[in-house]
């Protein structure tokens, strides 16, 4: 059975090397104060037996014991004083030959002594390290002078294995020293790494290498936007998605979300301390999904935040619900219709077709004479279908939805920067909003004008939406663009209110035109857009609520 060992984490690694690393400095260190305190011991040796073979040399006592028939008598005693006093290991005093007149041991009294005396019987004090009776030993050799003339010499010495016994507790001290320092260096080391292995979760450098790539590469993948912020709100990563999402630029990581110039209510979303779930923003070109969640271990460390694209879902939930509109418009004419036939059938069965054939005449004369009128009026085929069909919805909620003879708008005329789907949003929830504005008043009408001009900035797009209602009062002028606002109910599970206008305009900002709210004449709102026909972006980029608004008009 082969058991397979993990790899050792991160943090143990770093704490092996850490204490390997502390164990070399220390041993290192140890041995270098061992050699250099030899060193210094046996420098220290040679100067106190210098000293003290001087301090003999130089003394009366010793000239006048030389002096005398038996100098050993006088002298042995003294240099055994001498010997305890100094802590020396010996004190031979010799005559000029080198014939010891002292000695630790008496039985040595009268031989050679052991090691070099040359220099000495010149008149000069040496030191050397020399093996004699006694052992190595630092010895210094002294001469000793009467008038100029060396009459005995004066050798002192200390046993090397003295030295080294001065320097084992010298190092006993060191190494305990030293094991401290160790043990400290460890308990520090493992406390660090201990804090290390909890952040890196035990993982060994392999595992978050792998782990980074995964990031990276899991970064680059995913189309959804994806931000990190730090306690500060300033970003800490963001990835390819969210720059996109966010039409930001450059090296934004450190920034503060607050700078990055995003609209005022995205701003606030993600600077919120609560988490958001799937809630609806707006930027200048997009409609997107945020969610926040905040980061916390025992206290706020940032902000995670994932942004969704559901630019392209909203147009088509707004188209869904436009065909819808449009398929329940045809289901009350197809109701309004077989009744009109009926009607006609009846009154063939009662003999009287001249009547029924007048009936159905004025009928049909009736719808088309709508056609006509919109068509004459707006000849561009989307728009045209469009007016058609919200009329038959107006019609439903008992709107009458009027096109205003100065409406000209031929087909053709609006450039391929100009898509169709964008003024299907921005005349179609300038059409819906003013319809539920107009229920209920008298008269309910709205009235949509469509044609172009060319003032002195270039040619234009304008379209005008006008309604009976209440009109928009002047406190919810600056308010009534912002997603999210509305004076009307909220729908079902509070959604679907406050969206309309909001993307009205970001689709007049994406073309680089104007958006403005005022009094109608028939004192409801009047919605005007204006749409350079020269290219998008052409003109300025933001939408105004026109001065003097009065009334109430919902969002």
């Amino acid at each position: 059975m082969r058991i397979r060992l993990r790899p050792r984490s991160l943090a143990g690694q770093l704490f092996a090397m850490q204490a390997v690393l502390i164990a070399v400095v220390v041993a290192g260190y140890a041995l270098f104060s061992y050699l250099s305190d030899r060193g210094q011991a046996e420098d220290a040796a040679g100067r106190q037996a210098r000293s003290v073979a001087l301090s003999i040399a130089d003394s009366p006592s010793v000239l006048e014991a030389i002096r005398t028939p038996e100098p050993t008598t006088r002298l042995q005693p003294y240099a055994v004083r001498v010997m305890r006093d100094t802590d020396v290991d010996f004190v031979t005093i010799m005559d000029p030959r080198g014939i010891r007149w002292t000695h630790p041991d008496p039985e040595q009294i009268g031989l050679p002594f052991r090691g070099h005396i040359e220099p000495a019987q010149r008149g000069r004090t040496f030191t050397e390290t020399y093996t004699g009776t006694l052992g190595p030993s630092v010895r210094a050799v002294a001469p000793v002078k009467d008038g100029g003339r060396v009459v005995g010499l004066v050798s002192a010495g200390i046993k090397v294995e003295e030295i080294s016994k001065r320097v084992r507790e010298q190092l006993t001290a060191l190494l305990g020293v030293a094991a401290g320092a160790l043990l400290l260096g460890a308990v520090g080391t493992y406390v660090i790494n201990a804090r290390l292995r909890r952040h890196t979760h035990g993982m060994n450098a392999d595992e978050l290498s792998r782990m980074h790539d995964y990031h990276q590469a899991a970064l680059h993948a995913v189309r959804e936007g994806l931000l990190m912020l730090d306690g500060q709100y300033r970003i800490a990563l963001i990835n390819d998605g969210g720059r996109e999402l966010l039409d930001v630029t450059g090296d934004v990581v450190g920034s503060s979300v607050a700078d990055l110039g995003l609209p005022t209510q995205l701003t606030g979303a993600l600077l919120a301390s609560e988490p958001r779930v799937d809630e609806v923003h707006l930027t200048a070109r997009r409609v997107l999904v945020v969610n926040t969640s905040p980061v916390s271990g025992g206290e706020r460390r940032g902000t995670v935040v994932t942004l969704r694209d559901v630019t392209e879902l909203q147009s088509l939930m707004g188209e869904l619900d436009t065909e819808r509109g449009f398929t329940q418009a045809l289901r009350s004419q197809a109701h309004e219709a077989a009744n009109r036939l009926h009607t006609v059938v009846s009154l063939i069965e009662l003999g009287r077709a001249e009547e029924a054939v007048e009936f159905a005449t004025a009928e049909l004369e009736l719808a088309q004479a709508l056609t006509d009128q919109v068509v004459a009026a707006v000849s561009e085929p989307v728009l045209a279908a469009l007016l058609l069909g919200k009329t038959a919805q107006a019609n439903e909620h008992g709107v009458e939805l009027v096109v205003s003879p100065d409406s000209r708008l031929d087909d053709g005329l609006l450039p391929p920067s100009l898509p169709a789907r964008d003024l299907v949003t921005i005349l179609g929830n300038l059409i819906d909003n003013a319809v539920d504005a107009a229920q209920g008043g008298t008269p309910s009408r709205v009235t949509v004008a469509a044609y172009t001009d060319e003032p002195d900035t270039g040619p234009e797009l304008r379209l005008r939406v006008s309604d009976t209602g209440a009109g928009v009062d002047p406190a919810h002028a600056d308010l009534v663009f912002q997603r999210g606002f509305s004076t009307k109910p909220a729908g079902p599970g509070g959604r679907g209110r406050g969206l309309g206008l909001a993307l009205v305009r970001q689709a007049v900002l994406r073309h680089g035109g104007t958006l403005t709210v005022a009094q109608a004449e028939e004192g409801g709102a009047r919605f005007e857009v204006r749409l350079p026909l020269g290219g998008s972006g052409s003109r300025g980029t933001s939408a105004q609520a026109a001065p003097g608004v009065s009334g109430g008009e919902d969002a």
